[in-house]
């Protein structure tokens, strides 16, 4: 009975792994370079490119976020560590706010930077006010780095996680059913970004103390799947076909629903590649997914224009399958970048990457 635990207690945690991998590597897909200004893009909507990339961005990566969220609150309710609040904070400081802030200056410096000398058209420092609030994101989404308020609201949720791994499952269902209001509502700026990333958080606490994770993961594909599947569907729809969807505060219920949905089957599908024979190269991968998610949207301002002139841009006969690889082409950038800076610099590779990265 121990051993069968134990292994299945291994397996969890390669899924968690796992989820890192599969949901950061779809994020790609909602950042990815499409050469085209947003009139331009607006031009296109509804062309079979177009209709390929929302679904790509749809299915993989704004769909895969919320299970970031909730498994940082799955390990939070887990972990004895955080019922010491201020080596908790120290922590994640160290692990979290710090890298965002350094990747933030180093997506000014190159990006910003290629703006000035090579003639990008990327944003550059308007004012010291700007600078502020791309380094820090204080109270509006940043022009470069924009993942990075993920970062800056899971930060804010590990400040208050102390309180809540000790609140009782009343009160967190409240603060769940606000948050969820508040991101339907649009009412999280300037203190949360985006208040679904507190809701998830505290739907993994709520999930660790209920044991869902494993019940979850015990659902059969027929019970998993098909949840996705239809609200994907409709979303996908109303995404294609703006103003399908009547009022703002439908389409908001409709995404949080999806968003629910996608939490269950991409765990579930991470607990299947946890028994797959891709398990091995996924974990292999997985202690690069923290810089994978902090640098991939430098490497698409600077690499995606380059690669562009190959390809095209979104409309040309060869885009579709420069579209479809450029998660590949940013992980094994990153692969190459991180491993060098290991190698250089490990202290800065272990900061840059929350930690993950060690000298090797």
């Amino acid at each position: 009975m121990a051993r069968t635990l134990t292994i299945h207690a291994a397996r969890r945690s390669d899924a968690i792994s796992i989820a890192r991998v599969i949901c950061i590597l779809g994020v790609v897909y909602v950042h990815a370079w499409t050469g085209l200004s947003g009139h331009d893009l607006e031009s296109l909507r509804g062309t079979p490119q177009d209709s390929l990339r929302w679904g790509l961005m749809e299915i993989f990566g704004r769909s895969a976020v919320p299970l970031l969220g909730l498994i940082s609150g799955w390990l939070v309710q887990g972990s004895s560590r955080t019922h010491d609040w201020f080596r908790h904070v120290v922590r994640k400081a160290r692990t979290i706010l710090l890298p965002m802030i350094l990747w933030n200056a180093l997506a000014i410096l190159f990006v910003s930077g290629a703006a000035w000398a090579l003639g990008l058209s990327a944003p550059v420092p308007s004012s010291t006010g700007w600078m502020f609030q791309e380094l820090f994101i204080v109270s509006r989404n940043p022009d470069i780095n924009v993942q990075m308020p993920f970062l800056r609201d899971l930060f804010l949720c590990m400040l208050a996680a102390p309180l809540f791994v000790r609140l009782p499952g009343w009160a967190l269902a409240w603060v769940a059913a606000t948050a969820a209001l508040c991101q339907i509502m649009g009412w999280g700026p300037p203190v949360l970004m985006r208040p679904a990333i507190l809701f998830f958080f505290i739907i993994g606490i709520i999930a660790r103390r209920e044991g869902l994770a494993d019940r979850v993961a015990a659902m059969p594909w027929t019970v998993a799947a098909p949840p996705f599947a239809l609200l994907m569907t409709a979303q996908l729809y109303s995404s294609l076909h703006p103003g399908v969807v009547s009022s703002g505060v439908g389409t908001a219920v409709l995404d949080m629903t999806v968003r629910i949905a996608a939490a269950l089957f991409f765990w579930r599908f991470a607990w299947s590649l946890a028994a797959s024979p891709a398990r091995g190269m996924l974990l292999r991968i997985e202690p690069f997914a923290f810089f994978l998610f902090c640098s991939h949207l430098i490497l698409i301002w600077l690499g995606g224009p380059a690669l562009g002139i190959v390809f095209g841009k979104l409309g040309s006969p060869f885009y579709p399958a420069y579209l479809l690889v450029q998660p590949l082409l940013v992980l094994a950038t990153v692969l190459l970048l991180g491993s060098l800076l290991s190698r250089a610099a490990p202290g800065l590779a272990k900061l840059l990457s929350g930690g993950r990265l060690m000298a090797g």
